[in-house]
């Protein structure tokens, strides 16, 4: 199928034809929308094999990490809307209250918002364009899908399972660079997500300004997701699940740890056990492994390879790398203090850093780490349950584990979402549907026993019965 190159007048065009479909009112009936929830989830199925060779030829992704990762995520996502979506979209009843009688009844419509932008990354090129589509459809929505230039070949096998399987006025893939996207903002849409980072996002939120348009943010966070480990923790357990995380994806996940702060009577052990659950994972040379991902461009890579060489005189594992195949080794770097430039900024890559603390001073470390811009995840390792259950109470980030990472996400029913420079807005499953769905409310009149409480005149012989009953039902 030969690419589109797209200009202003042709993604204009998309845009408009998108409007037109969604004001027939199609997509307002709950069983159609159902209908293509099924269409979708069979699309995916039948291109499984083109989605796992493209991830694996855009960021050598093996496959089981491809579907655990991306597809199989997305099939959950689609069986939960589809299971749940006549209830989600079930108009809410209420009470009016005595104040409003005799008009007794009000209802709370879920209304789609008409045609929408989804604006999706390189990273997890399927789960966070297709896992997004899916509450945009599940509410309703048309949807425009900005894809990434960066993951080209999953780009061009997202274009062929919508382009196979839904016209364009309902669904399409739009592909290029940040002019293309750019085309895209200047368009008036009724709803924007976009996943990505805080930088771009100011630019997608002050363009959505303009025309004031509704958008949810997804981002990795400015200063990163923070891991803690303290010294009553299971090193062994924390070293096996932080090697997983980091090795997975070469690092390039919103919500992965981009430090971990140590308590230092225990840091040298967890090092120690951090590098060989490496090894056993993936080998002391990763980027030697065909297993061990990639980084998505050589411009990432060279900025990987070069944060690492500023601490090269600390690294005590990894370090090295093949710029030819895009591979570099899961790194750590210790000892790295807690007000360090590495430590400030998000890596999106496989180093670890490893920030040693005084057990007893963890305070000081919630302190510094609540003074800078909120995370999308969080993550405690420790053996006091109650404390980690009251820091994640009080702390600000997206969402977060106490002994384990990253499988929040996968839990149904519950939303995953970030904060500040980490986001706005929410979805998978119903929050998902609520992100892509606005509530109207509609009161139920009566042209019948209507009393004159509300009305002109408030003085006379009524002022006092109208003070007093106001009173008595606005409470």
């Amino acid at each position: 199928m030969s690419e589109i190159m797209w200009d202003k007048n042709k993604v204009h065009s998309a845009v408009e034809a998108q409007k037109v479909f969604f004001s027939s009112g199609k997509t307002l009936d709950v069983s159609w929308r159902i209908e293509q929830l099924r269409r979708l989830k069979d699309a995916i199925s039948s291109h499984e094999a083109q989605m796992v060779r493209a991830l694996n030829e855009d960021l050598g992704r093996h496959p089981t990490e491809g579907y655990l990762c991306d597809i199989g995520p997305i099939i959950m996502e689609i069986n939960e809307a589809i299971r749940g979506l006549r209830k989600w979209s079930r108009p809410e009843v209420h009470l009016s209250g005595f104040l409003c009688f005799p008009s007794m009844i009000t209802k709370v419509h879920k209304m789609p918002y008409g045609t929408t932008l989804i604006i999706s990354p390189f990273n997890f090129p399927f789960y966070l364009s297709l896992g997004v589509l899916v509450a945009a459809m599940a509410g309703g929505n048309t949807a425009v899908i900005k894809a990434s230039s960066k993951s080209k070949n999953c780009t061009r096998v997202l274009h062929e399972i919508i382009s196979d399987t839904f016209p364009p006025e309902y669904i399409t893939v739009i592909s290029g660079g940040h002019d293309v996207a750019d085309m895209c903002l200047n368009e008036r849409f009724d709803k924007i997500f976009y996943t990505g980072s805080p930088n771009v996002a100011k630019h997608v939120m002050e363009q959505a300004s303009v025309n004031l348009t509704p958008l949810a943010l997804e981002l990795g966070g400015e200063t990163g997701n923070w891991c803690i480990i303290r010294k009553d923790a299971d090193l062994d357990d924390a070293a096996r699940k932080i090697a997983f995380f980091k090795i997975c994806n070469s690092g390039q996940i919103c919500i992965n740890i981009n430090q971990v702060a140590v308590a230092e009577e225990v840091a040298g052990e967890f090092v120690e056990k951090l590098k060989a659950a490496v090894i056993k994972q993936i080998g002391e040379h990763p980027h030697d492994n065909p297993e061990y991902p990639r980084l998505i461009t050589e411009a990432a890579y060279k900025k990987c390879a070069s944060e690492a060489d500023e601490y090269r005189d600390r690294i005590v594992f990894g370090g090295e790398g093949s710029e030819a195949s895009l591979k570099y080794d899961t790194t750590i770097i210790y000892p790295v203090g807690i007000n360090e430039p590495i430590v400030n900024h998000e890596l999106f890559c496989p180093i670890i850093p490893v920030v040693p603390f005084k057990d007893a001073e963890i305070d000081d470390v919630l302190e510094v780490i609540a003074s800078r811009e909120h995370g999308l995840a969080l993550y405690i390792f420790t053996g006091n349950v109650k404390w980690a259950d009251k820091v994640m109470r009080t702390q600000q980030y997206g969402g977060g584990c106490i002994n384990e990472v990253c499988i929040h996400m996968m839990v149904k029913g519950v939303p995953f979402n970030g904060t500040g420079h980490s986001g706005m807005g929410a979805y998978h499953g119903v929050w998902g549907f609520r992100e892509f769905t606005h509530p109207q409310t509609v009161l139920m009149g009566s042209p019948r026993f209507n009393l004159p409480l509300r009305e002109h005149p408030y003085s006379g012989l009524k002022s006092k019965y109208k003070d007093k009953m106001v009173r008595l039902f606005e409470r």
